[in-house]
């Protein structure tokens, strides 16, 4: 089937969101602009605009209310969903490199680079108390001083998030207390994404030593391991099958410098089996960023060359998976 093609960027795409009911989809990008989606016709919704920088995450909260973006114009936004409005701005002395809001919607977290002589920092805010936002003071700053932070995700029902780093290793911080309850260090490089399944129970890292690793939410053992042979930039669970799909590929800077094979790559694997079994053309560089619709039977990517693409599995699809 022929996917939606949705332009709507300038510049590469950096992240893109489905909302919990995935009837739409938000993109951001290397270029100011946040974009909305209407996921089943791919018809452009609306922006966000106020950004002066690259925005470099986006999430929105579970019933659509606000939108949150992170960009590395040293600030992170809080967005009203409908009218596009901006609600509020945070400052901040570094880029803002991923940013979520927890499982009620209420409070928000959000970690800033290690560059021009700052330190990395996770920062949560309680949206409930205006102060916090107006004065700038989040209820709780946790210092990342060794590694910095590349992706986070919120563990379930909101009582810590889950950091990947830029070296490889992933930590558990209480959201309560800042603590770091775990830390382990499966990946030999940096950790690209980090995604949830839909019953938060799991999630899966995407990391530039060519492999994609499932891990259990809570104890954070390692569980299942994908391999590919360039960095994935991406992974996402599928909500209704035991499917994973990867995206990747070899950063422009890169290519010269190894073999022609490493190129781009979207992949399908047996979450169980560990194993590949599709793949999808389309995307012309790398794809930053891949997102299962949260029914299951679609999933879009966003890759290097700024466009987004809404792919729908043909029915055989689900015909195969149910016999199998």
């Amino acid at each position: 089937q022929k996917p939606i093609l949705l332009q709507g960027h300038e510049r590469s795409i950096t992240q893109i969101k489905y909302n919990r009911e995935g009837d739409l989809l938000f993109t951001v990008a290397k270029d100011p602009i946040v974009n909305v989606w209407y996921s089943v016709n791919g018809e452009r919704l609306g922006t966000y605009n106020g950004h002066t920088g690259a925005v470099w995450c986006v999430d929105a909260d579970w019933d659509t209310r606000h939108v949150l973006t992170g960009s590395a114009d040293n600030s992170c936004r809080l967005w009203d969903c409908e009218t596009g409005k901006q609600l509020a701005l945070v400052k901040t002395s570094s880029a803002v490199r991923t940013c979520g809001f927890d499982f009620g919607g209420n409070i928000i977290m959000f970690s800033t680079d290690k560059q021009m002589g700052y330190q990395c920092f996770v920062s949560f805010f309680d949206l409930r108390d205006p102060a916090q936002i107006e004065n700038n003071e989040p209820y709780m700053k946790i210092p990342c001083s060794d590694s910095k932070i590349t992706s986070a995700v919120w563990g379930p029902l909101g009582e810590f998030i889950i950091a990947g780093h830029e070296s490889g290793e992933l930590n558990q911080f209480s959201a309560k207390s800042g603590e770091q309850l775990s830390n382990i260090k499966e990946h030999t490089k940096q950790i690209n994404d980090i995604q949830t399944s839909r019953d938060m129970t799991m999630f899966i890292t995407a990391s530039k030593d060519n492999t994609a690793k499932l891990f259990d939410c809570t104890s954070l053992e390692h569980l299942k391991t994908f391999r590919t042979e360039r960095p994935v930039n991406s992974a996402a669970l599928s909500p209704i099958f035991d499917h994973v799909v990867l995206g990747g590929g070899q950063e422009a800077m890169d290519v010269t410098t190894t073999s022609t094979r490493i190129g781009k790559f979207e992949a399908f694997f047996h979450l169980a089996f560990e194993e590949e079994f599709g793949r999808v053309k389309g995307h012309f560089g790398p794809i930053n960023s891949v997102a299962f619709h949260p029914d299951g039977k679609s999933y879009s990517s966003g890759g290097e060359d700024g466009y987004v693409r809404i792919h729908y599995f043909d029915p055989q699809y689900f015909e195969f998976e149910f016999e199998a």
